[in-house]
C-alpha cells in the first residue's frame, strides 16, 4: 500500500476508501459545539504522553466531536441489544462496549485514549470506562528471547495472541473480575504476577499496534479469530513516515533523559551516550524494527477502522476519515 506524504489518502487509493466520508478538522470540530468539554487545560497536559505536543484546543476541537459521536454510536448499540433480548425474550446481560485504537509507534495513540477514556467517563450514560494496552499481552523477554524474537518485539508474532483473544471474549461475555497483565516500559518487560482487574465496564478502550490485524487461524483453537472481532468502534492514528520517525527520534532523545536514567531501565547503558549516538541509535531501531512494523503489519490496517485520524507535522489532526454505515 503505498502512503501519501501527508498521511492522507492519495488519488490512486481513493477506490479503497470509497465507503469513508473524509471531513476536514474545521468541519469537524463544529460537530459537538453544543456539547461542553469537561477537560481542562491542566487535564491535557497530564493525559498526553512523551512526545505529543497536544493542547487543549486540539482535544477540544478533535475528541470533544468524536466522543460525542461515539456515544451516539454506544447508546444505539445499547438500544439494539435491549430491542433484541425482548424480541428473543432473554434476559438482558450487560455487555461492555469496546473500542479499538491502533496505528504507529509514536503517532500519539496513548494520548487518544487517554483523552477519550476521561472525555467518555463524565458521560452520564457510561461513567465506568477502562483502558488497557496489548503491550500487556506482549511474551515475558525470557520467552521473546528463548524463540529468538527480541528484535521483534511489537511485531504480532511477539504478542500472547490467544490470551487476548480470550480475554475479550470474556469482556464481551460479561464475567467479572478479568486480569490483564502489567507491562513495565521502564523495565521493558512484562511484572511477574502483577496484573490490572477489569470489572464489567460501560466502556473498554483497548489500545495497540496491530489491533487492527484481520483473522488468522489459531491453533489453540482451530478457528479464524481477530482482535478486532470484539470491537464496537475503532479508530486508526495515521501520519506520514517522515513525521512519525521525526517523532520518534524527538522521543527517545527524552527518554534518554528521563526513563533511561532509571537504575531499574533496561536501557540504562543508553543514558550516557551523545544526542548525535542517541540519535543514531533511533533511527537504526526504526529503520530495523518499527518502520517495517509499521509498513507490513500496521499501515495496512488502516481501512479497517470506523475512524482514521491523519495528522500533520505537527501533530494537529488536519482530516478525519469516517466510514460510512
Amino acid at each position: 500500500m503505498k502512503h501519501s506524504p501527508l498521511g492522507v489518502f492519495s488519488a490512486e487509493q481513493n477506490n479503497g476508501y470509497q465507503n469513508y466520508v473524509r471531513i476536514p478538522a474545521t468541519q469537524w470540530r463544529s460537530l459537538a459545539q453544543s456539547t461542553e468539554l469537561p477537560l481542562t487545560a491542566q487535564d491535557v497536559r497530564r493525559l498526553a504522553t512523551l512526545g505529543d505536543p497536544i493542547d487543549i484546543a486540539q482535544a477540544d476541537a478533535i475528541y470533544r466531536p468524536l466522543s460525542a459521536l461515539m456515544q451516539m454510536y454506544a447508546q444505539q448499540t445499547r438500544k439494539l441489544r435491549t430491542q433484541s433480548s425482548t424480541f428473543l425474550q432473554l434476559t438482558e446481560e450487560k455487555t461492555p462496549w469496546i473500542i479499538g485504537i491502533a496505528g504507529s509507534v509514536a503517532v500519539g495513540k496513548s494520548t487518544a485514549a487517554r483523552l477519550l477514556q476521561e472525555l467518555m467517563r463524565r458521560w452520564p450514560a457510561t461513567p465506568n470506562v477502562d483502558l488497557i494496552t496489548t503491550d500487556g499481552f506482549l511474551l515475558p523477554n525470557a520467552q521473546l528471547e528463548t524463540h529468538g524474537l527480541m528484535a521483534r518485539k511489537g511485531f504480532p508474532e511477539s504478542y500472547d495472541r490467544h490470551g487476548l483473544l480470550n480475554f475479550l471474549a470474556a469482556v464481551k461475555a460479561g464475567k467479572r473480575n478479568l486480569q490483564v497483565p502489567i507491562y513495565d516500559h521502564v523495565t521493558y518487560d512484562i511484572v511477574p504476577d502483577k496484573f490490572i482487574t477489569i470489572d464489567q465496564p460501560d466502556i473498554l478502550i483497548v489500545e495497540g499496534l496491530n489491533v487492527l490485524q484481520p483473522p488468522r487461524l489459531s491453533g489453540a483453537d482451530g478457528e479464524f479469530r481477530a482482535v478486532s472481532d470484539y470491537f464496537d468502534f475503532s479508530i486508526y492514528l495515521d501520519a506520514a513516515e517522515a513525521d512519525l520517525e521525526k517523532w520518534y527520534l524527538k522521543r527517545i532523545q527524552k527518554l534518554r533523559a528521563t526513563a533511561f536514567t532509571d537504575e531499574r531501565s533496561y536501557f540504562r547503558r543508553y543514558a550516557q551516550l551523545s544526542d548525535l549516538e542517541v540519535e543514531a541509535l533511533g533511527r537504526t531501531i526504526w529503520q530495523g524494527v518499527n518502520l517495517p512494523n509499521l509498513r507490513e503489519n500496521i499501515a495496512p490496517t488502516r481501512s479497517r477502522a470506523t475512524v482514521i485520524l491523519s495528522k500533520s507535522s505537527d501533530h494537529s489532526v488536519q482530516e478525519v476519515f469516517l466510514r460510512k454505515l
